[in-house]
């Protein structure tokens, strides 16, 4: 079995108890109160159950405690994928979507993201899923918006003519009903 890795020193279990009680994240006051454990001189093995984790777990800890502190052990956020597509694409795929597509070059007569999906392999060869591609347009500021479908033959004059007021749902009824006795 190897040696219990040691705590750096400069920071004592009251210190550490101490930024546990102005933390606000509860997981981030579990991780210090199992380091606050192992300074006072209680075991990996008591740190990990007052932790509810591994002592594996609690060996991370204790090397992200040494590292920076305290605040080391506040949660991480994940740093998720790498993107696939760098500002030189973003900014073509921009100047795509502002231009519109050419029916007659791209064959379709308005962007789907399946439709820049196959324009961004035809020109940069790049092979993106469209979940994918929907994140990035969203970080950029874009939405998946429709417009309302209209024929090319109407007419705003015919719409006036068709549209009609429905009727009243409800009645005002007459004078007051006298009650009955009971």
């Amino acid at each position: 079995m190897s040696t219990a890795l040691e705590v750096r020193s400069d920071y004592g279990a009251q210190e550490v108890r101490a930024a546990a009680r102005r933390c606000k994240e509860g997981a981030h006051v579990r991780r210090l109160l199992v380091v606050a454990t192992i300074l006072e001189g209680g075991s990996r093995s008591d740190a990990a159950r007052i932790g509810g984790v591994t002592v594996q777990i609690v060996r991370d800890w204790v090397v992200r405690f040494n590292e920076g502190g305290p605040d080391a052990l506040a949660t991480r956020k994940a740093p998720g994928p790498r993107t696939i597509l760098d500002d030189r694409h973003r900014r073509a795929i921009e100047e795509a979507i502002a231009t519109g597509p050419i029916p007659a070059v791209h064959g379709v007569v308005r962007w789907r993201i399946i439709d820049l999906v196959q324009w961004l392999w035809d020109e940069f060869a790049i092979s993106i899923s469209k979940q994918a591609l929907g994140h990035e347009l969203r970080t950029m500021g874009y939405r998946k918006l429709s417009a309302r479908p209209r024929h090319h033959g109407q007419r705003s004059e015919d719409i006036a003519v068709f549209k009609k007021a429905s009727p009243r749902a409800w009645r005002k009824s007459g004078a007051a009903c006298p009650r009955k006795p009971a």
